[in-house]
């Protein structure tokens, strides 16, 4: 099947984002709230983190492992990650719209947050972890890359009681669509 990396895009840069549903079925989606993770001082993590990156126990690294951190966000009792979605994200890694950002232990994958990246714009699609803080560190790194590189927007998709740990909010459509359009003007390198 041929897959149209503009049009795919296209529909990220206009706030939606695709998804599998039970059976299967690719189709776009999008939500009238958003969860964006702050690129300020309002990003948080529990002191315990502080200390797991003080040990420095993991490297960060970019598509060092692409395939795996795909199949690592997909690798879940139920999943929204089609086999037919990780081959878009194949074709949009290869087109240098999707990355990932993982932490090794070693030449142990520990975790890591697959994403696409439209100008300033960061859009998280998944993240998962194979040893425990993996993720996390994964997160703290992330964000502060996204800020190095001056990203404007790092968009989490959905809330869930992990990114609210880290800070994370929702904004409703109108301000979302702002920024996002924003973001997407700003160009910015993510490697």
């Amino acid at each position: 099947m041929q897959y149209d990396v503009a049009a795919i895009i296209q529909g990220y840069a206009q706030g939606y984002f695709l998804m599998a549903d039970a059976s299967d079925r690719l189709g776009w989606y999008a939500s009238r709230d958003r969860t964006l993770i702050p690129l300020d001082e309002r990003f948080r993590y529990p002191k315990s983190l502080q200390r797991v990156l003080n040990q420095e126990r993991f490297t960060v690294a970019i598509n060092r492992d692409f395939a795996a951190v795909v199949a690592g966000c997909a690798n879940r009792e139920t999943t929204w990650i089609s086999e037919e979605l990780q081959k878009i994200y194949w074709l949009l890694y290869q087109t240098g719209f999707a990355y990932s950002f993982e932490t090794w232990r070693g030449d142990e994958l520990a975790g890591g947050i697959l994403g696409i990246v439209i100008g300033g714009a960061f859009i998280g699609e998944s993240m998962f972890y194979r040893i425990p803080e993996g993720s996390k560190v994964a997160m703290v790194k992330l964000v502060e890359r996204l800020k190095a590189k001056e990203f404007i927007l790092f968009d989490a998709q959905m809330m869930n009681p992990h990114l609210e740990r880290f800070g994370a909010y929702g904004v409703g459509d109108e301000e979302y669509q702002a920024l996002l359009e924003q973001a997407i003007m700003h160009p910015c390198s993510f490697v």
